[in-house]
């Protein structure tokens, strides 16, 4: 008995033995697994030193004119703040969300990690939370975590602990709240919260309220579930949580915690990306334009600025609010004309009973190319073209997901009318709104820069501006009457109006440049010469070719709307044609000045001031009881405005150009395929097609107070000589006589 008690007592010495020696044996390896991670065998563990210098990837930000944000560039959608544009209610809500010990611990907060451990590791208790402090999760932002197996979890915390102890050896908390608050990932991909305050609140991180502090910090649990667009009730609760912490932690009382969450939940989104957002198209063009001076100053300065990772500050010469008030009014006036445009066609509409067309473009499709390379036969490639599957397609109502073929969608985009729109202050060359399309993410080409099509009638101020410098008169009188032209195959350039076909009426420069008569307008080139017209486009900063044709004064030449609307800007500033540009400066994240536009030395004068005020005059003309009556009839501007509208030959283009004295705009309509036309000049004129997008923008423009230098702007009254050379008839038909024994030969050979 005594030996069994004996042996009882050696075993249960042994044992006790064999679990001290096991946890001695378990510490040793939890030291040197402990040992193995801090030396950086999984992995490196950045030093203080590095610590010390942090670098983040940081949205480059576009500001307008105003310093008010227009856009962003990107890789991590951040932005940087400092801990004074922080409000103190964010960071108490964070705290007493996220780690009520914040400011009691040194980066590692132990109870709370050894609570984690046995409910979570040990219990299997999912309620114990998370455990990492702000530092933690701050180390965890600024270096992620990597795979390791079944040992991921435990190498990354203790990876995340040795971090966090560095990080609170050099910074002070307030430090790491501004370290945190710039990393940490936001609903949506967005990064830091000042790029959430943007994305959902369309304000800075200072201008927060309470609750949209607290519904930003509530997303931080889980930033997908807690999106507030998304899920706006969930986050609403998420957010009264928030409340809740701050309230039993001291940080507000209870009367402010029940103002508080019995607020209805409300955001302002606001989605900086490629291509969405305000003005994608002069982003774009930013955007090119930036790159080349960085990579200029990178090359002279032995300097690395990077657009999408280093936080500069672009400001441009856009303004926000003509720029909303120029999308709204091309948007709400092209989805009415895309209508009578299709309405107009019908079923015998080009992309739907033009097989031809159709064939030609799907020849030109990568798809198509792809498959001919497979050496598969004609039928073979089309019927791959012609197989359905659900695609997202463009409509004016929304994008939508349908089933089409490759061939269907063709048909679908190639019905579409296009369109460009800008406006440039004269004075400066400051581009003000730029609307390069109606859609960026489905129509990438730039109406305004990139594109060339024919001018029509928006070229005639040219002619008529030749014609007044080479010493013709105001009053000088034309027949409306058709020529043909022998040396040019029998050319016969024909009126639009039959009101305008009376062979014995004569119209002076004024009338004819107003009502847009193609007779005359070819009459006063002849008169002139095409040299001198070609040298008076070269003086107003026009570089495209210029076909010597006598068609060139109806408009035959290919110009973009950028250029032209830049040659038009010399009749606002003083005969000068000004210099388009879209970037004021650019800065680096300190403040730096990496680059400031500095104003080329001035173009000389394109034309003689008396003949700068006669054109205003004409084009006035033609605003008030010319060609673009509209603006005053049915859009009712008021505004002391000149301009000219524009047709190209079957009807496949529409222009109008408008001037007043401190802006100039410029718009466009037409089908990117030159082959399709509208099918009447009825909708496709330019008075039509084109100036309602001015119109629309101006009466946006007109309504709001802060535009009112623009607005109500004046043009100088004509000096006395020009009035005296305007005041004559603007119309004289031929007398009896003269019907009865004037010449009656139709024909006539052009000549210089």
């Amino acid at each position: 008995m005594l030996n069994l008690k004996k042996n009882t007592q050696k075993k249960k010495k042994n044992w006790i033995a064999l679990i001290i020696k096991i946890g001695i044996a378990g510490f040793i390896l939890l030291l040197l697994f402990i040992g193995s991670i801090y030396v950086g065998l999984w992995g490196k563990i950045p030093s203080k030193t590095e610590l010390s210098d942090l670098k983040q990837a940081e949205a480059s930000l576009i500001l307008d004119n105003n310093k008010a944000l227009l856009g962003k560039y990107f890789v991590f959608d951040r932005s940087i703040i400092e801990y004074k544009d922080i409000p103190q209610y964010l960071i108490d809500g964070l705290v007493a969300t996220e780690d009520a010990r914040f400011y009691e611990h040194e980066g590692i907060d132990y109870r709370s990690f050894f609570r984690v451990f046995f409910k979570s590791l040990l219990l299997q208790d999912d309620s114990a939370g998370g455990g990492s402090t702000i530092t933690q999760q701050l180390a965890k932002n600024l270096y992620g975590r990597d795979k390791h197996g079944i040992l991921s979890l435990p190498v990354n915390k203790i990876s995340e602990m040795i971090i966090a102890s560095r990080i609170e050896a050099i910074y002070d908390k307030n430090d790491i709240l501004t370290l945190y608050l710039n990393t940490v990932p936001f609903s949506e991909n967005t990064f830091g919260i000042e790029s959430a305050s943007q994305r959902f609140f369309n304000k800075t991180t200072h201008e927060l309220s309470l609750s949209e502090a607290s519904t930003l910090v509530g997303t931080l649990k889980a930033n997908h579930s807690y999106n507030p667009r998304l899920f706006p009730e969930r986050s609403q609760f998420r957010r009264d949580i928030v409340l809740q912490q701050m309230e039993k932690y001291g940080y507000i009382d209870n009367a402010t915690r029940l103002k508080e969450s019995n607020s209805p939940l409300k955001i302002d989104y606001h989605k900086f990306t490629y291509n969405e957002g305000l003005a994608p198209y002069f982003r774009e063009q930013v955007r090119k334009q930036v790159t080349r001076v960085l990579d200029s100053i990178n090359h002279t300065d032995q300097t690395d600025y990077d657009l999408y990772t280093d936080g500069l500050k672009i400001t441009t010469t856009l303004d926000n609010t003509m720029q909303e008030y120029a999308e709204k009014g091309m948007t709400s006036h092209m989805e009415r004309l895309q209508v009578q445009f299709e309405n107009a066609y019908g079923a015998s509409a080009p992309w739907l009973k033009n097989e031809a067309l159709v064939n030609e473009i799907v020849k030109k499709l990568p798809e198509y190319k792809r498959l001919k390379t497979k050496k598969l036969t004609e039928s073979q490639i089309m019927d791959s073209l012609r197989k359905k599957s659900k695609k997202p397609i463009f409509t004016y109502e929304g994008d939508t997901i349908v089933s089409l073929s490759t061939i269907d969608s063709l048909k679908h985009y190639l019905k579409f009318l296009n369109a460009g729109f800008v406006a440039i202050e004269p004075q400066t060359g400051a581009v003000r709104a730029y609307v390069g399309g109606v859609n960026f993410e489905h129509f990438k080409y730039d109406h305004v820069t990139m594109g060339k099509r024919q001018v029509g009638s928006t070229f005639k101020p040219i002619v008529y501006t030749a014609a007044l410098e080479s010493g013709m008169e105001p009053c000088t009188y034309f027949s409306v009457k058709e020529i043909t032209y022998t040396d040019k195959d029998g050319w016969t350039p024909s009126n639009a109006s039959d009101e305008e076909q009376d062979p014995y009426m004569n119209y002076s420069l004024e009338k004819a440049l107003s009502r847009s008569i193609n007779t005359i307008a070819v009459k006063v080139m002849e008169t002139v010469g095409i040299n001198p017209v070609i040298a008076q486009a070269r003086k107003m900063g026009i570089i495209s070719d210029l076909p010597k044709v006598p068609s060139l004064a109806l408009g035959t030449a290919e110009l973009s709307l950028m250029e032209l609307t830049a040659a038009y800007t010399s009749y606002a500033n003083q005969s000068i044609p000004s210099r388009p540009y879209f970037i004021e400066k650019i800065e680096n994240k300190d403040g730096k000045i990496l680059y400031q536009y500095k104003p080329k030395a001035p173009l000389e004068a394109a034309f003689s001031a008396r003949t700068r005020e006669i054109m205003i005059q004409f084009m006035k003309a033609t605003i008030d009881e010319g060609t673009a009556t509209r603006m005053r009839t049915t859009y009712d501007i008021t505004n002391d405005m000149a301009g000219k509208t524009g047709t190209t030959q079957d009807n496949r283009d529409g222009w109008f150009m408008s001037i007043t004295p401190h802006l100039v705009m410029g718009s466009w309509v037409g089908n990117d395929n030159h082959q399709i036309g509208f099918s009447s000049t009825g909708i496709g004129q330019g008075a039509n097609s084109a100036l309602p997008i001015v119109a629309n923008f101006l009466n946006r423009l007109n309504k709001d107070s802060d535009f009112n230098n623009i607005t109500n702007a004046k043009f100088n009254s004509p000096s006395q000589d020009v009035l005296e050379a305007l005041d004559c008839e603007p119309d004289k038909r031929d007398g009896f006589f003269k019907r009865l024994f004037g010449k009656k030969k139709k024909e006539k050979v052009f000549g210089e």
